[in-house]
Protein backbone atom coordinates (compact mmCIF):
# COMPACT_ATOMS: atom_id res chain seq x y z
CA UNK A 1 0.00 0.00 0.00
CA UNK A 2 1.11 3.65 -1.02
CA UNK A 3 2.57 5.62 1.90
CA UNK A 4 2.75 9.33 2.44
CA UNK A 5 4.89 11.31 4.56
CA UNK A 6 4.79 15.21 4.85
CA UNK A 7 7.47 17.97 6.05
CA UNK A 8 8.29 20.87 5.88
CA UNK A 9 6.11 22.52 8.69
CA UNK A 10 7.57 24.89 11.14
CA UNK A 11 7.00 28.26 13.20
CA UNK A 12 6.71 31.06 11.05
CA UNK A 13 5.30 35.33 11.82
CA UNK A 14 2.87 36.10 9.64
CA UNK A 15 2.67 37.26 6.68
CA UNK A 16 5.47 34.68 6.43
CA UNK A 17 6.04 31.97 3.60
CA UNK A 18 6.29 28.18 4.04
CA UNK A 19 6.34 25.32 1.72
CA UNK A 20 5.04 21.70 2.66
CA UNK A 21 6.22 18.24 0.68
CA UNK A 22 4.15 15.05 0.40
CA UNK A 23 6.39 12.44 -0.40
CA UNK A 24 4.45 9.00 -1.39
CA UNK A 25 6.44 5.60 -1.01
CA UNK A 26 5.84 5.11 -5.30
CA UNK A 27 5.08 6.87 -8.11
CA UNK A 28 1.53 7.50 -8.13
CA UNK A 29 0.49 11.33 -9.10
CA UNK A 30 -0.86 10.16 -12.78
CA UNK A 31 -2.76 7.47 -10.83
CA UNK A 32 -4.00 9.13 -8.09
CA UNK A 33 -5.91 12.62 -6.18
CA UNK A 34 -3.51 14.37 -3.69
CA UNK A 35 -5.23 16.32 -1.27
CA UNK A 36 -3.62 18.81 1.53
CA UNK A 37 -6.10 18.72 4.65
CA UNK A 38 -5.51 20.97 7.66
CA UNK A 39 -6.68 20.14 11.71
CA UNK A 40 -6.47 23.40 14.03
CA UNK A 41 -6.97 22.34 18.01
CA UNK A 42 -10.54 21.93 18.59
CA UNK A 43 -11.66 22.12 15.05
CA UNK A 44 -12.55 19.75 12.31
CA UNK A 45 -10.04 18.51 9.66
CA UNK A 46 -10.47 20.76 6.70
CA UNK A 47 -9.55 20.36 2.89
CA UNK A 48 -7.00 22.71 1.90
CA UNK A 49 -6.19 21.94 -1.48
CA UNK A 50 -5.69 18.89 -4.10
CA UNK A 51 -4.45 17.99 -7.39
CA UNK A 52 -6.33 16.02 -9.61
CA UNK A 53 -4.23 12.76 -11.04
CA UNK A 54 -5.78 12.77 -14.39
CA UNK A 55 -5.02 16.37 -15.44
CA UNK A 56 -3.06 18.06 -13.29
CA UNK A 57 -6.04 20.26 -12.54
CA UNK A 58 -6.34 21.84 -9.03
CA UNK A 59 -8.40 23.33 -6.22
CA UNK A 60 -8.42 25.65 -3.28
CA UNK A 61 -10.62 26.53 -0.16
CA UNK A 62 -11.84 29.88 0.26
CA UNK A 63 -9.64 30.50 3.03
CA UNK A 64 -6.26 29.90 1.20
CA UNK A 65 -6.94 30.91 -2.52
CA UNK A 66 -4.06 33.42 -3.96
CA UNK A 67 -2.18 32.81 -0.89
CA UNK A 68 -1.28 28.81 -1.30
CA UNK A 69 -0.46 27.04 -4.70
CA UNK A 70 -0.22 23.72 -5.29
CA UNK A 71 2.34 21.72 -7.19
CA UNK A 72 3.95 18.44 -8.41
CA UNK A 73 7.66 18.13 -7.96
CA UNK A 74 9.82 16.91 -11.00
CA UNK A 75 9.70 13.06 -9.91
CA UNK A 76 6.02 11.24 -9.89
CA UNK A 77 5.79 11.20 -6.32
CA UNK A 78 6.26 14.29 -4.64
CA UNK A 79 3.75 17.09 -4.39
CA UNK A 80 3.96 20.60 -2.80
CA UNK A 81 2.11 23.10 -1.04
CA UNK A 82 3.61 26.44 -1.67
CA UNK A 83 1.91 28.91 1.56
CA UNK A 84 2.36 32.95 1.40
CA UNK A 85 1.12 35.25 3.72
CA UNK A 86 0.23 33.21 6.55
CA UNK A 87 -2.20 34.19 8.98
CA UNK A 88 -2.08 32.77 12.32
CA UNK A 89 -5.51 31.28 11.59
CA UNK A 90 -3.24 28.84 9.11
CA UNK A 91 -1.95 26.99 12.22
CA UNK A 92 -2.66 23.46 12.41
CA UNK A 93 -1.68 20.31 11.65
CA UNK A 94 -1.17 19.80 7.71
CA UNK A 95 -2.20 16.15 5.83
CA UNK A 96 -1.48 15.17 2.77
CA UNK A 97 -4.29 12.21 1.34
CA UNK A 98 -3.84 10.29 -1.45
CA UNK A 99 -7.49 8.83 -3.44
CA UNK A 100 -7.40 6.79 -6.23
CA UNK A 101 -8.24 8.49 -9.38
CA UNK A 102 -9.93 4.82 -11.04
CA UNK A 103 -11.78 2.45 -8.00
CA UNK A 104 -13.36 -0.27 -9.51
CA UNK A 105 -16.17 1.36 -12.15
CA UNK A 106 -16.02 4.75 -10.78
CA UNK A 107 -13.44 7.48 -12.50
CA UNK A 108 -12.97 10.52 -10.05
CA UNK A 109 -11.55 12.71 -12.65
CA UNK A 110 -11.41 16.01 -10.54
CA UNK A 111 -10.69 16.12 -7.18
CA UNK A 112 -12.48 17.22 -3.97
CA UNK A 113 -12.42 17.41 -0.97
CA UNK A 114 -14.62 14.86 0.69
CA UNK A 115 -12.49 13.19 3.33
CA UNK A 116 -14.07 9.74 3.72
CA UNK A 117 -12.84 9.35 -0.33
CA UNK A 118 -9.12 9.15 0.44
CA UNK A 119 -8.06 6.13 1.77
CA UNK A 120 -4.06 6.95 2.34
CA UNK A 121 -3.07 9.40 4.90
CA UNK A 122 0.31 10.53 6.24
CA UNK A 123 1.18 11.43 9.84
CA UNK A 124 1.14 14.97 9.44
CA UNK A 125 3.15 18.11 10.05
CA UNK A 126 2.59 21.00 12.41
CA UNK A 127 2.51 24.72 11.23
CA UNK A 128 2.61 27.39 13.68
CA UNK A 129 2.04 31.28 12.84
CA UNK A 130 2.68 33.40 15.54
CA UNK A 131 4.62 36.25 16.35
Amino acid sequence: QVQLEESGGALVQPGGSLTLSCVASEFILNSYNIGWFRQAPGMEREGVSCRSGSDGRTQYADSVRGRFTISRGDYENTVFLHMNNLKPEDTAVYYCAADRVVSGDTVKALCDFAQYEYDTWGQGTQVTVSS
